[in-house]
């Protein structure tokens, strides 16, 4: 196989099943990857709340989800959202794409607890107490003052957290989802050119990640900038 071969078999696959990659593929690859921002994000601050429960049973049980959860691969709990999720939920017919989301999400929450909870611990004591002694409830404190300046801090890391979980989804192709990867396996499944079409799907991934990185790094400028 020659490199002029190769690249012939990419124009060619790119001709005949550019809509597989670029249309299905990405698309699929780009809903999962918001689905599981955002949603793991309103999970993580409510497990990085939790965890700062005044009661110990709560801290307990929640720091055991994060670490189990960060301790098991992602395979395994994708096995388990596809297995359990439609077991919980029977009545709702959940299918293959709400299962391997509620996993991704799952995942990505106990990730993203953790940084909500280094950027909260990244605040100016000082600051809570300054609130605290102008009258202001804990509660208060936490959504007016330590909240606000914490976000800030941990905007840049959300965002290259969306960075990772594109690459993450590629997973979800064990269950045929749609994904990048469930691309690559059509396409090798009926011209059985297993190389060419791993290279374009993998030139795919690098100019998603890429361009979010780049978009990802021009917005930690501008808020350097602004502080």
């Amino acid at each position: 196989m020659t490199f002029t071969t190769v690249f012939q078999n990419i124009i060619k696959l790119l001709a005949k099943y550019w809509d597989v990659f670029l249309v299905k593929g990405v698309s699929v690859t780009l809903a999962l990857s918001a689905i599981t921002v955002v949603f793991g994000a309103v999970l993580g601050a409510l497990l990085a709340l939790m965890r700062r429960s005044h009661l110990g049973v709560i801290r307990f049980l929640v720091t055991a989800f994060v670490e189990f959860i960060r301790g098991t691969p992602m395979l395994l709990q994708l096995y388990v959202g596809y297995f359990i999720v439609p077991l919980l939920f029977p009545a709702l017919e959940i299918g293959t794409f709400a299962s391997i989301s509620v996993a991704l999400v799952i995942n990505s929450g106990a990730y993203v607890s953790e940084i909500i909870r280094s950027g909260i611990q990244a605040v100016d004591i000082g600051q809570t107490e300054a609130a605290r002694s102008l009258g202001l409830t804990k509660g208060m404190t936490m959504r007016k003052v330590v909240l606000p300046q914490a976000v800030k801090n941990i905007l840049p890391a959300l965002g290259n957290e969306f960075v990772t979980i594109i690459k993450e989804t590629s997973l979800a192709s064990t269950f045929f989802v749609g994904d990048l990867m469930t691309s690559y396996l059509i396409v090798k499944g009926a011209t059985y050119l297993a190389f060419e079409s791993l290279i374009i799907v993998g030139a795919i991934y690098f100019v998603l990640t890429f361009s979010l990185s780049k978009l990802v790094g021009a917005f930690e400028r501008r808020l350097k900038q602004s502080d």
